[in-house]
């Protein structure tokens, strides 16, 4: 039987009644500088999430709430830190309500933007783009911004909410290899790095959760830093990032790499993947794992301590055909006993896809990089109430 019109009528009050309790949810944590600039912080929120991935002007289709917009984004009363209070505070909310560990998943993405000019927006990184005539490389630079977000899931992978948002550009790029005729990037300071985005996202999430021991932070190669590790431990706060270095193990006269090459396969591990046609496969994974001394990096032992941590090795039994062989190795201060603990932590890490879905939806799905906006901070306030 269908629905009649008093039926339908109901059920789109009923959405309508739940998309303010969901709005007035998440932006009761907002304490904006002018009660006028929340509520119409509301009203973008129930306006743009209607009509996701269209343009402003397409969603209010007058010009009066329009420039109520354009304005709301270009006020310098209005930051990032403002729009995303409220949702910091129902992912705080969502994660005390939750049972058992929090994984915070910690990546950075790019948004692009085509522009004459880059100076109001600023640039992320150089590219080579062909080669002159004479056979020089060509290069230019990339107009945008970057963002480091750390988002905070179930151990099921049921998402919380972000915990933590960093947004920065740059006004020159110097790429690394300019930088090591210089100087050794090891010996820098972390403080003077922009990889220290990674230690302010892992306190300011572990803050958010209120309980260190439950957070586990979960990171890619490019989180990989020694001073990671320490300001975890510092905290109480817990980690399972995916390594690249090898670093300096037990005394320091041998590597990381050359005790795990003394460790048996301490069990094997079956999974489903997908190769690059997208097809079912399945990849039979040997698993070592070995509780390591790990030293600091050379010009870094007076300020940093030795630590004690598990790395696991996760590699893939033969070659296969159309995808490319999987090699994980991981370095955490969790505990790994035995295989069961080893897989879980593998399980873990798996769901680190997650915020690479996360940064998708706001790029594919809310459209970001097609904004016309043409400041940083405009656009940063916009990807805010995207990720609200």
């Amino acid at each position: 039987m269908g629905l009649t019109l008093r039926d339908r009528s109901a059920k789109g009050c009923l959405r309508s009644l739940e998309g303010d309790c969901w709005i007035d949810r998440e932006s009761s944590g907002c304490e904006f500088r002018d009660a006028r600039l929340g509520d119409r912080f509301r009203k973008l929120l129930t306006q743009i999430g209607s009509a996701m991935g269209q343009s402003i002007p397409l969603v209010y289709q007058d010009w009066a709430n329009t420039k109520a917009a354009y304005r709301f984004f270009s006020n310098d009363r209005v930051s990032e830190a403002d729009i995303l209070a409220g949702h910091f505070q129902s992912t705080r909310d969502r994660a005390a309500a939750a049972e058992g560990l929090v994984l915070v998943l910690h990546d950075t993405t790019e948004f692009s933007y085509q522009r004459e000019k880059s100076e109001a927006i600023g640039i992320t990184k150089s590219i080579n783009s062909g080669r002159h005539k004479a056979g020089r490389l060509r290069s230019h630079t990339v107009c945008g911004i970057l963002m480091h977000s750390s988002l905070a899931v179930t151990i099921e992978g049921v998402p919380l909410g972000l915990a933590a948002v960093k947004f920065w550009t740059r006004k020159k790029f110097k790429g690394t290899a300019a930088l090591k005729k210089k100087i050794n990037p090891s010996r820098i300071p972390i403080e003077k790095k922009e990889s220290v985005r990674w230690l302010e996202n892992l306190k300011q999430s572990t803050q958010l959760v209120n309980h260190p021991g439950r957070c586990i932070h979960i990171g890619d190669r490019e989180s990989d830093i020694y001073e990671l590790f320490c300001a975890a431990q510092e905290i109480g706060t817990l980690f399972l990032i995916r390594t690249c270095v090898d670093r300096l193990a037990g005394d320091g006269d041998h590597t990381i790499a050359d005790e795990m090459d003394e460790v048996a396969v301490k069990g094997r591990h079956r999974i489903e993947v997908r190769d690059s046609n997208g097809d079912p496969d399945q990849a039979v994974l040997e698993i070592r794992y070995r509780k390591i001394r790990v030293l600091p990096p050379i010009g870094k032992q007076k300020r940093y301590p030795a630590l004690t941590l598990t790395v696991i090795h996760a590699e893939e039994r033969g070659t296969p055909k159309n995808r490319k062989k999987i090699d994980w190795k991981l370095i955490t201060d969790l505990p790994v006993g035995s295989r069961t603990d080893a897989i879980e932590k593998l399980e873990w890490y798996a769901l680190r896809w997650k915020i690479e879905v996360f940064h998708k939806i706001l790029k594919s799905g809310c459209k970001a990089e097609e904004s016309k906006l043409r400041t940083a901070q405009r656009l940063t306030n916009l990807i805010s109430l995207f990720a609200s």
